[in-house]
């Protein structure tokens, strides 16, 4: 199948794999890319730039197929070395780069100067309209359905493909909600040119993550994400768990006067006690409501696979023979 996103990015086939904190790493980039997709691997999860060079070096070792770096770019007393992380990135090879999180503009000229494509993750047209006005080469449309950060607007993707496909002239993909090949061709209809996924990715084989996790995903339904942190204006949809009930009862007990050092005990430090440890109770961690789509643990290959061969038959079998 070829889209402009294939075309961008050299791929096979329009799929994405999602930056994720304890996830994104070489056993996962490595195996989506081997699949035909874009592999990412998660910068921020490696504690240094270093550590991240020797992260990139080893999926280098595991795939000769493209694969990417995510680097968010977040609000913090005491940031991250992003001029050190950008460098492992660039002197790593490495061509394609997944931003999100602060507006990019400020590392856009030197990505592009090494040769790197750059593809922002927004979860509004405006903000995809800013990301585009300031160079980057694609976009990630992330609608209300998506785990982890869907923003403050709650405009769900068949309002906010079609929206970005009437704005935007850079290829962009669909974001939140994706799991299958209906889930593909619906997005190609609404406009994109691929599709990310990010939670249905977690439950395959390779994803590096305990057990535990992926048995929580395949046994969700639709109805068992929550909103938190949105009287902090940082909303995230997480997984119900029993320390998400305890930060939603803080926030229902202190209202406005709530402060992230309130909640700490429940969104500082998670991911490697949840994705490496199993304990699914630790915290609050992100999860979309596509996870009522997901009732298997494939290996990558199977799931791509699969993917394509459904969506090839939507639309030459079903959506042809209506046609007819």
């Amino acid at each position: 199948m070829k889209t402009r996103i294939t075309e961008l990015f050299g791929i096979e086939h329009p799929i994405i794999q999602g930056g994720m904190h304890y996830v994104g790493l070489a056993e996962l980039a490595a195996a989506v890319s081997n699949a035909g997709g874009l592999g990412i691997l998660t910068a921020l999860t490696q504690p240094t730039p270093q550590a991240l060079a020797s992260e990139i070096e080893r999926c280098r070792s595991m795939t000769d197929k493209p694969f990417g770096v995510n680097l968010t770019f977040l609000p913090a007393r005491n940031p991250p070395d992003y001029p050190g992380y950008i460098r492992a990135i660039v002197d790593g090879g490495v061509r394609i780069v997944e931003t999100a999180g602060n507006n990019p503009q400020k590392w856009v000229g030197h990505l592009h100067e090494a040769g790197i494509k750059i593809i922002h993750k927004c979860t509004s047209v405006r903000h995809a309209l800013k990301a585009q006005s300031i160079g980057c080469d694609a976009i990630s449309v992330d609608g209300f359905e998506c785990g982890g950060h869907p923003g403050e607007d709650d405009v769900p993707n068949f309002i906010l493909l079609p929206r970005a496909a009437d704005e935007l002239k850079i290829p962009f993909v669909a974001s939140g909600g994706m799991a299958d090949g209906r889930s593909l061709v619906a997005a190609l209809a609404l406009g994109a040119d691929g599709m990310n996924m990010g939670t249905r990715f977690i439950a395959t084989q390779e994803a590096p993550v305990h057990e535990n996790v992926k048995r929580a995903i395949v046994e969700a339904s639709e109805l068992d994400t929550r909103l938190v942190m949105r009287p902090l204006r940082n909303t995230e949809r997480v997984l119900n768990n029993a320390a998400v009930q305890r930060l939603l009862e803080k926030e229902r007990r202190l209202g406005a006067d709530i402060g992230f050092a309130d909640i700490i005990d429940e969104v500082g430090g998670v991911y490697p006690r949840v994705m490496q440890d199993g304990d699914l109770d630790a915290g609050a961690w992100s999860c979309g409501m596509v996870a009522g789509l997901v009732d298997d643990v494939p290996t990558v290959k199977e799931l791509i696979d699969r993917i394509m061969q459904q969506a090839e038959s939507i639309v030459s079998k079903r959506l042809a023979g209506m046609l007819g």
